[in-house]
């Protein structure tokens, strides 16, 4: 059975809106068995554990990684040849997150925590190469992004599958309806989902 990995970004959580969106399609599917979507610790090598720890669980699945999320996707799928699909991905966290160290709280949890040196050091530790076999990879880019720039992900992931869309943000307005487009990605069958109208998970 196709199973899917979803990765959150920084101070996120599984109650996200995407997060939320695929929870509910996969219910609908009868496949939530299949998909798992970890409340991932804010340090990147707890994080990675877990998210270890789901790969052993599911066996081979899709990663589907946003923000944050799509960097650790990006250095699993390499250690494990696994497929991933990225939603403005993060580029090289590690040179960014300097200017933001202190405090931190979660949007959704309302965890307070500290972001540290220690967690860029992580970070860096991460970080990969821009994909070998990039076939395995699809990168979904929104110009509108007002959190990363969409272009660093667009040249780091140039050699892979790039749908990049005008406008939007860093959220991916309008994630319910490319719903179809990762479960094909993913090797569900059309016939298990043609007939649903995806506006009812918007």
């Amino acid at each position: 059975m196709t199973s899917i990995l979803y990765i959150h970004g920084l101070n996120s959580s599984p109650a996200s809106r995407k997060a939320s969106q695929l929870s509910a399609l996969m219910q609908r599917l009868g496949r939530a068995q299949a998909l798992r979507v970890p409340a991932l610790h804010h340090h990147p090598r707890q994080a990675i554990v877990q998210l270890e720890s789901a790969i052993d669980e599911l066996g081979r699945p899709l990663l589907v990684g946003s923000s944050l999320g799509g960097f650790y996707a990006t250095y699993l799928a390499e250690r494990h040849g696994l497929k991933a699909l990225l939603i403005n991905p993060a580029v090289n966290p590690q040179l960014r997150f300097e200017g933001y160290l202190g405090p931190q709280t979660n949007y959704y949890t309302g965890e307070t925590w500290e972001l540290t040196l220690d967690h860029v050091a992580a970070l860096a530790e991460l970080a990969v190469p821009p994909p070998g076999d990039p076939a395995r990879f699809q990168v979904w880019l929104q110009t509108g992004d007002e959190t990363l720039d969409y272009r660093q992900a667009q040249a780091f992931y140039r050699a892979c599958a790039l749908r990049i869309e005008p406008g939007g943000d860093h959220g991916f307005a309008n994630f319910a309806a490319h719903l179809p487009a990762l479960l094909a990605f993913a090797g569900v069958p059309a016939a298990e989902w043609r007939d649903i109208d995806f506006s009812t998970f918007a």
